[in-house]
Protein backbone atom coordinates (compact mmCIF):
# COMPACT_ATOMS: atom_id res chain seq x y z
CA UNK A 1 0.00 0.00 0.00
CA UNK A 2 1.44 3.06 -1.34
CA UNK A 3 0.26 6.52 -0.43
CA UNK A 4 1.73 10.14 -1.28
CA UNK A 5 5.45 11.07 0.13
CA UNK A 6 5.42 12.25 3.22
CA UNK A 7 5.28 16.11 3.34
CA UNK A 8 8.75 18.61 3.64
CA UNK A 9 7.05 20.61 6.30
CA UNK A 10 10.49 22.73 6.78
CA UNK A 11 10.38 23.08 2.96
CA UNK A 12 6.91 24.52 2.91
CA UNK A 13 7.35 26.87 6.13
CA UNK A 14 10.33 28.52 4.22
CA UNK A 15 8.05 29.05 1.65
CA UNK A 16 5.08 30.60 3.29
CA UNK A 17 8.00 32.71 5.22
CA UNK A 18 9.62 33.78 1.83
CA UNK A 19 6.11 34.84 0.38
CA UNK A 20 5.32 37.47 3.59
CA UNK A 21 8.74 38.92 3.15
CA UNK A 22 7.82 39.60 -0.41
CA UNK A 23 4.33 41.33 0.35
CA UNK A 24 4.31 44.63 0.36
CA UNK A 25 4.60 46.34 3.88
CA UNK A 26 0.66 46.86 5.23
CA UNK A 27 0.14 51.07 5.07
CA UNK A 28 -0.57 52.74 8.54
CA UNK A 29 -3.83 53.66 8.19
CA UNK A 30 -6.36 55.33 10.78
CA UNK A 31 -6.39 53.39 13.94
CA UNK A 32 -9.29 51.88 15.16
CA UNK A 33 -11.03 53.51 17.73
CA UNK A 34 -10.43 52.32 21.32
CA UNK A 35 -12.96 50.10 22.95
CA UNK A 36 -15.21 51.14 25.04
CA UNK A 37 -15.30 50.54 28.65
CA UNK A 38 -18.14 48.16 29.80
CA UNK A 39 -21.05 49.95 30.42
CA UNK A 40 -22.71 49.11 33.48
CA UNK A 41 -26.28 48.59 34.48
CA UNK A 42 -28.10 51.71 35.94
CA UNK A 43 -29.68 51.06 39.38
CA UNK A 44 -33.54 49.81 39.15
CA UNK A 45 -35.58 52.54 39.80
CA UNK A 46 -37.26 53.26 42.89
CA UNK A 47 -40.56 51.35 43.23
CA UNK A 48 -39.72 48.31 41.43
CA UNK A 49 -39.37 45.82 44.14
CA UNK A 50 -43.06 46.51 45.16
CA UNK A 51 -43.90 45.87 41.75
CA UNK A 52 -41.89 42.52 41.87
CA UNK A 53 -43.36 41.64 45.36
CA UNK A 54 -46.89 41.77 44.10
CA UNK A 55 -46.05 40.29 40.60
CA UNK A 56 -44.82 37.53 43.04
CA UNK A 57 -47.51 37.70 45.50
CA UNK A 58 -50.11 37.61 42.71
CA UNK A 59 -48.65 33.96 41.55
CA UNK A 60 -48.41 32.49 45.12
CA UNK A 61 -51.67 33.56 45.82
CA UNK A 62 -53.49 32.01 42.87
CA UNK A 63 -50.87 28.54 43.77
CA UNK A 64 -52.82 28.59 47.04
CA UNK A 65 -56.45 29.44 45.50
CA UNK A 66 -56.00 26.87 42.89
CA UNK A 67 -55.54 23.68 45.66
CA UNK A 68 -58.88 25.18 47.12
CA UNK A 69 -60.70 24.69 43.73
CA UNK A 70 -64.59 24.22 44.39
CA UNK A 71 -65.42 22.54 41.32
CA UNK A 72 -65.03 19.06 39.80
CA UNK A 73 -62.10 18.37 37.60
CA UNK A 74 -62.83 14.59 36.86
CA UNK A 75 -63.45 15.19 32.96
CA UNK A 76 -65.26 17.66 30.40
CA UNK A 77 -65.31 21.15 30.14
CA UNK A 78 -64.80 21.51 33.81
CA UNK A 79 -61.46 19.80 33.43
CA UNK A 80 -60.38 22.19 30.62
CA UNK A 81 -61.38 24.88 32.99
CA UNK A 82 -59.25 23.92 35.81
CA UNK A 83 -56.22 22.89 33.09
CA UNK A 84 -56.53 26.50 32.09
CA UNK A 85 -56.13 28.23 35.71
CA UNK A 86 -53.16 26.11 36.00
CA UNK A 87 -51.71 27.14 32.68
CA UNK A 88 -52.30 30.53 34.53
CA UNK A 89 -50.22 29.64 37.71
CA UNK A 90 -47.46 28.58 35.52
CA UNK A 91 -47.70 31.77 33.50
CA UNK A 92 -47.87 33.69 37.05
CA UNK A 93 -44.56 31.85 37.89
CA UNK A 94 -42.95 32.51 34.46
CA UNK A 95 -43.97 36.11 34.81
CA UNK A 96 -42.64 36.37 38.35
CA UNK A 97 -39.31 34.95 37.31
CA UNK A 98 -38.62 37.25 34.53
CA UNK A 99 -39.70 40.06 36.51
CA UNK A 100 -37.35 39.19 39.32
CA UNK A 101 -34.38 37.48 37.22
CA UNK A 102 -34.19 41.54 35.45
CA UNK A 103 -34.99 43.10 38.76
CA UNK A 104 -32.17 40.77 40.82
CA UNK A 105 -34.30 40.06 43.31
CA UNK A 106 -32.91 36.37 44.11
CA UNK A 107 -35.30 35.16 46.73
CA UNK A 108 -38.43 36.45 44.85
CA UNK A 109 -37.00 34.69 42.27
CA UNK A 110 -36.60 31.46 44.26
CA UNK A 111 -40.51 32.06 44.90
CA UNK A 112 -41.74 32.23 41.58
CA UNK A 113 -39.66 29.00 40.34
CA UNK A 114 -41.41 27.54 43.01
CA UNK A 115 -44.78 28.83 42.23
CA UNK A 116 -44.28 27.33 38.30
CA UNK A 117 -43.13 24.18 39.36
CA UNK A 118 -46.34 23.95 41.51
CA UNK A 119 -48.33 24.21 38.68
CA UNK A 120 -46.54 22.13 36.63
CA UNK A 121 -47.08 19.68 38.81
CA UNK A 122 -50.46 20.46 39.11
CA UNK A 123 -50.71 19.50 35.29
CA UNK A 124 -49.03 16.66 35.04
CA UNK A 125 -51.01 15.34 37.64
CA UNK A 126 -54.17 16.26 35.48
CA UNK A 127 -53.02 15.28 32.83
CA UNK A 128 -50.95 11.97 33.02
CA UNK A 129 -53.35 9.81 33.81
CA UNK A 130 -55.38 11.04 31.14
CA UNK A 131 -52.60 10.10 28.47
CA UNK A 132 -51.86 6.47 29.90
CA UNK A 133 -49.19 7.40 32.05
CA UNK A 134 -51.14 5.84 35.07
CA UNK A 135 -52.28 2.78 36.46
CA UNK A 136 -55.78 3.83 36.04
CA UNK A 137 -56.61 5.29 32.91
CA UNK A 138 -58.94 8.72 33.18
CA UNK A 139 -61.05 9.88 30.32
CA UNK A 140 -60.73 13.42 28.86
CA UNK A 141 -64.48 13.79 28.21
CA UNK A 142 -67.58 12.72 30.12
Amino acid sequence: MTGPPPRDWDRELADIDRMIAKAPAPVPGPRAAPAAPPVSRPPAPRGTALGTWLRVGLGVALAAAVTQWPYGQACGTRLFVYLGVVGMVVLAGLWGAGTTWGRRHGFAHVVSLLVMLWGLFLAAAAVLPRIGYARDALPWFC
